[in-house]
């Protein structure tokens, strides 16, 4: 299966990880570019340029495929603007494959990620965001629609709409992103002129994904309508896994209570603990609609080869029919 995006990173399959917090590390970063997508290495997992270096070079140890760094340059209580320059130099040192950026746009880096070698995309939910960054220089644009986990933009437009409408706006690649979790996602991605697919939530339940077995089991559970969107009243607008915690929360955003106040329960860290204990209720767990269509716990080799044979059989089928 080759697409712009498949021949400009050098993988087997057009399906690239999105960056996530805690999870996305070098076991499971290794395990999706050693399946034939691009895995990604989330550089805020680490507190210093030193910690995520070592990080890269482990990731290099178990996979010689291309991967990619996530680098969130949204607000952060704990990341120093020393750290992002460190991240985005790191990347350029090591050669990195391509760097998904989110948040504000990475205009300080852009030259050095050029004169390095490294692709650089950034991911936006509009139209407009895509045509400044084409602008900018940026190599490709992950579209993400409403329906993804994580901090979706609060236009509110889903994936359907926003792809075809990036695709017909800019000439560099777009890759979809927002509730796309199997093979019929990937061929209607294609059908709408993305050049690839983005997914975060269905990594989560692939075996290589360090996290609590409770987790993977309760997101089998969830259905496509058990997620919230919290943090809108601080327009930090984050869609979540419906539970006790983003419940708390919204009734303190109804109460009109401050960010200062809400904060703690939002906070990564308790995130960072759930994952790994299994508390299902006590954490804003940032997953998109398509938990809905997660249904099993597959190797990552396992996941891409049934993504790719599905989408590739969809679109035989069309074809036929026409």
């Amino acid at each position: 299966m080759n697409t712009r995006i498949t021949e400009m990173l050098g993988i087997k399959y057009p399906i690239i990880c999105g960056g996530m917090l805690w999870l996305c590390k070098p076991e499971l970063c290794a395990a999706i570019s050693n399946a034939g997508g691009l895995g990604n290495l989330t550089a805020g997992n680490y507190d210093s340029g030193e910690e995520f270096q070592a990080a890269v070079r482990r990731t290099k140890e178990l996979t010689d495929k291309p991967f990619g760094v996530n680098i969130s340059l949204l607000p952060s209580f704990r990341i120093t603007e020393q750290t992002y320059d460190d991240y985005f130099r790191i990347c350029c040192e090591e050669k990195v494959a391509a760097i998904e950026v989110s948040g504000s746009f990475a205009t300080k880096y852009l030259d050095m990620v050029k004169e390095a070698g490294v692709k650089i995309f950034h991911k936006v939910g509009a139209v407009r965001h895509a045509v400044k960054i084409e602008k900018l220089g940026y190599d490709g644009v992950f579209a993400a629609g409403f329906e993804e986990g994580g901090h979706p933009l609060s236009d509110d437009v889903t994936t359907m709409v926003l792809v075809p409408r990036m695709v017909e706006s800019v000439k560099i690649p777009v890759i979809a992103t927002g509730g796309i979790a199997d093979g019929r996602g990937l061929a209607a991605a294609l059908c709408l002129g993305a050049e690839g697919i983005m997914m975060a939530s269905r990594f989560i339940n692939t075996s290589e994904c360090q996290v609590h077995q409770n987790i993977k089991d309760e997101l089998i559970k969830r259905q496509e309508n058990d997620t919230t969107l919290i943090g809108k009243s601080f327009n930090l607008q984050g869609r979540a896994l419906k539970n006790q915690l983003t419940s708390m929360i919204l009734e303190k955003e109804a109460a009109g209570e401050s960010l200062q106040e809400v904060f703690p329960l939002m906070t990564g860290q308790r995130v960072k603990q759930a994952w790994h204990n299994g508390d299902v209720e006590s954490a804003a767990f940032m997953v998109g609609q398509s938990i809905g269509l997660i249904k099993d716990i597959p190797t990552c080799d396992e996941l891409l080869t049934g993504m790719v044979r599905d989408a590739e059989e969809i679109l035989r089928h069309q074809l036929e029919r026409f």
